[in-house]
């Protein structure tokens, strides 16, 4: 099965590295296929031609937008890009971002970005491998990167 990748020069943290890390940890018989681009802006584009030119069943797509509103300004545009992506192609596209204001230094932002990127990787497999799982999951509150919520 063919796993896309697709990851900026403008994140802080090695994102990328982290998914592939995670995926190959945790499932075999898969063909990874990574791009890096420049911005997050860039993401739709690259993961739709992982999708039509190099066949990916999946991909995720990773960025780490800055804290000034530009930024978010940009990170809306490629997350409106990457669901247009998702309906032209009619497969999934992970979106995977860790805004650099979520956390208040740089440590506890690249553990943001780590368990983030892991917890989406896993994702991913549960998505092509374990559907089920998912199901169960169903209404639990589980967020990505931090605690969950739980459930109500």
């Amino acid at each position: 099965m063919k796993i896309g990748i697709c990851d900026t020069t403008f994140a802080r943290f090695d994102m990328g590295a982290v998914a592939i890390d995670e995926l190959e940890k945790n499932a075999t018989d898969l063909n990874i296929v990574k791009v890096t681009v420049p911005g997050i802006k860039d993401l739709p584009v690259a993961s739709k031609k992982l999708i039509e030119e190099e066949n990916c069943t999946i991909v995720l797509a990773l960025g780490m937008p800055g804290p000034m509103e530009k930024d978010k300004m940009c990170a809306h545009e490629a997350s409106t890009g990457l669901i247009q992506a998702q309906l032209m192609t009619n497969t999934h596209i992970l979106e995977v971002f860790i805004h650099e204001d979520e956390e208040e230094n740089d440590s506890l932002l690249k553990k943001l970005a780590e368990n983030r990127t892991r917890e989406h990787a896993q994702n991913l497999i549960k998505m092509i491998f374990k559907p089920k799982q998912l199901e169960k999951e169903a209404g639990m509150g589980m967020r990505e990167g931090k605690e969950d919520a739980g459930p109500l």
